[in-house]
């Protein structure tokens, strides 16, 4: 089914997952996902917690790219940059490639250009994922599912 299940706080919709590649910043995980959003209560005197379902929704893997990072490519190329232009952006950004591979990918998104994403993904060993964009427009995107919300 190639999809992933997150569980994430209303206090901080975040996660991390695997980093297989720069590419997934791009193009995507390769995988949808299906986020479930809580709200936490904790109640001191009887030493317990409540867990509240807020929200789930749907990602397509197509959207699962940065949001940043797939906003600026769809620009420049929107204002017929060039594969120059794409690499200067990728190494602005911290992409985390050499030129070559910054190169290897203009290429490629000049022959496939990204959809938007609309993840935050923020650069590292192991990539962070952040939601609240997702959480918000889900349901008004291509791509983003609101599966359940909570009146």
């Amino acid at each position: 089914m190639l999809v992933d299940i997150k569980v994430t706080s209303t206090k901080q919709p975040q996660s991390s997952c695997p980093f297989k590649s720069a590419r997934q910043k791009i193009f995507g995980l390769g995988y949808s996902l299906i986020i479930f959003v809580y709200e936490k209560l904790d109640n001191s005197l009887n030493r317990t917690a409540n867990l509240r379902m807020i929200t789930t929704i749907f990602v397509s893997a197509e959207r699962t790219a940065d949001f940043q990072m797939t906003r600026g490519i769809r620009n420049i190329l929107n204002n017929q940059g060039n594969k120059d232009d794409l690499i200067a952006f990728m190494l602005d950004k911290n992409l985390p490639v050499d030129e070559m591979e910054a190169a290897n990918i203009a290429d490629e998104i000049l022959a496939n250009p990204p959809v938007q994403g609309f993840l935050t993904i923020s650069n590292a060993l192991q990539w962070r994922l952040q939601y609240t964009r997702v959480i918000d427009l889900a349901g008004q995107e291509e791509g983003l599912i609101a599966i359940y919300r909570e009146n």
